[in-house]
Parts: C-alpha cells; structure tokens; sequence
C-alpha cells in the first residue's frame, strides 16, 4: 500500500541527508588580504584538487563528495567560457557564476531523489579589495554573500568563530595564511558533560563525541596535507595561483614565527619564600642565671 508523506517533510529528510554528508568533510576556508583572495582547505593528495581555477579572476572551492563537486566545477568552466565566448569577457562574473550553480543545485534538490552531499565557494578578485566577491552555495541551492571570509564543510561554525576572532582587513599573505591555519585547526568545543542520572549511553555518545572533536584535524597542519591557492590581484590577466613546495613551507614557517614572537612569555614563577632566620633574644641589664656558653650545666669542684 503506498503511503504519503507531505513535501515539507521530503524537503526537510534530503536537507539533513545533504548536510550529515558535508559535514563528514574536512573544514575549508577562504578569506581575503591585502593582495587577494587566500584559499585553503587540508587535502593529502596531489592530483585530486578541491580549489580550482574556473576563469581569468575567478576561483572554485568546494566540500563533501569528489565525483558530485566535479562534475559542477566542469559544467561551471563550460558556463563560464560559452558566455565569455558568446559576450565578453567581462561578464564572466562570480555572481553570474553563483546564480548558476544555485539555479543547478536548487532544481537537483527539488526533483531528484538524492541530493548533492557538497557545498561550494565562489570567489572573485577585483581591482580594489572593496571589488572582492566570496559567495557560498549551499547543498539545496540557497545562496550567501561573504564579506571578508568564510568557512565550509566540517565544523565550519567552529571555524568560522575562531577566524572571525584572527581575521582583520588588509592583512598580508602571510598573516591571512597564520589565521586560516589556526582557523582550521582550532579545537571544537567541549560536548556537555552526561548528568548523574544519565544513561550509560548518553555517557558513551558524549566519550565518542569528544573523541572526534575537532573534526580529525591536527593541531599543526604542515605544507603536504594542505592544498592553498590564491586569486593575486597583481597579476595582470590569470590571477589563480596555487601556492605549493618550498613557497608554502615558507609562509608557513614565517607566519608560525610571527606568531611566537606575538606570544607573550609566560611570567616566570617567583623564589619561593625563605625559611626567617631565628631572631636572637633582646639584650637585657640583668644578669645571666644559666650556664656560660662553654659549660653543659654540671657543677664543678672549686679550684685549690
């Protein structure tokens, strides 16, 4: 016998499918400095990117499942050259680019069965950093303007909060590059603690909780687990660089520096106390009726 179940509810079970699928993935953030837009996201493999170039000043990143995210940044590439191709090559715009991708997720999350497990970051450089455009996509088509950075995937709330407290306009690459890294590696807060009367399974969950805190992310990235690109405003026609080998080692090392000379030292710990030395008695005009200091108190005989 078929059953009904109301499109509020269908709606609602492929948001939560889409969103626990992206949330298996690692955190990515990007974020703007003063020559561009920094890109970074923790990725082992060489050849299997997940920040991509899509046109002249134009960046991709993207989360959750490879072969979905793939198959969206080459269908974004096509969009953006027949439209370079058939107009200009002005109008090739991060906007245009993010409407699209919303119109292709929002009609998938509608009509198919399964939902895209991904979300995406569209980002353009511009002459001017007040030109910069970050947009976010979302699994269910919903679209976001994001001044100054952002952060996807994962425990992207965490993230988020620990990158607003380091982010600040007009920073340099290797400051922008410091805070993305503590960004991604900032821990995730603690789980509440089990009440007495709890179950033995609500205290099980909140062990495994705490045990995946953080999302698997390490608290020192280096240079071979991340991939990093940026959108150099500098550059006069294709902005998209990927910044690799023994470049990123570099920054790395210069902006884990900056921040150990940031560091306040910690206060050295004071002596301890000494032990007062015994206060000799007050002198006094009377006469002293014990035992001089060379006897031990027998009487002697008289001398003859």
């Amino acid at each position: 016998m078929p059953f009904y179940v109301s499109a509020e509810q269908q709606m609602r079970d492929k948001d939560d499918y889409a969103r626990k699928g992206v949330a298996r993935s690692r955190s990515s953030v990007a974020l703007q400095y003063a020559g561009g837009i920094l890109m970074v996201t923790p990725n082992v493999s060489t050849v299997l990117h997940k920040i991509s170039e899509i046109y002249d000043r134009i960046a991709f990143a993207a989360v959750g499942r490879y072969n979905e995210y793939e198959v969206l940044r080459k269908a974004g590439v096509t969009y953006a050259d027949l439209t370079g191709y058939s107009f200009d090559r002005g109008d090739v715009t991060a906007r245009g680019l993010a409407n699209w991708y919303a119109q292709q997720l929002g009609t998938s999350f509608t009509e198919s069965m399964k939902p895209y497990e991904v979300e995406i970051v569209v980002a353009e450089v511009g002459a001017r950093a007040d030109s910069d455009q970050i947009y976010r996509i979302r699994w269910d088509g919903s679209v976001s303007d994001e001044p100054g950075f952002v952060a996807f995937g994962g425990q992207a709330d965490t993230v988020s909060a620990a990158l607003k407290e380091r982010f600040s306009d007009n920073m340099s690459l290797t400051e922008a590059l410091g805070a993305a890294l503590d960004a991604l590696t900032a821990p995730a807060p603690a789980p509440p603690a089990p009440s007495p009367s709890g179950s033995a399974s609500t205290a099980g969950k909140a062990a495994a909780a705490a045990s995946t805190a953080g999302n698997g992310t390490p608290t020192e990235l280096p240079a071979a687990q991340l991939e990093v690109a940026i959108l150099d405003r500098a550059r006069p026609h294709r902005t998209f660089r990927r910044l690799q080998g023994p470049r990123l080692e570099e920054l790395i090392a210069e902006s884990r520096a900056a921040k150990a000379a940031a560091t306040p030292a910690a206060p050295a710990k004071a002596d301890a106390p000494k032990a007062d030395a015994p206060k000799a008695p007050p002198a006094s005009d009377d006469p002293p009726t014990g035992p001089s200091a060379g006897s031990d108190g027998t009487p002697k005989p008289p001398a003859k």
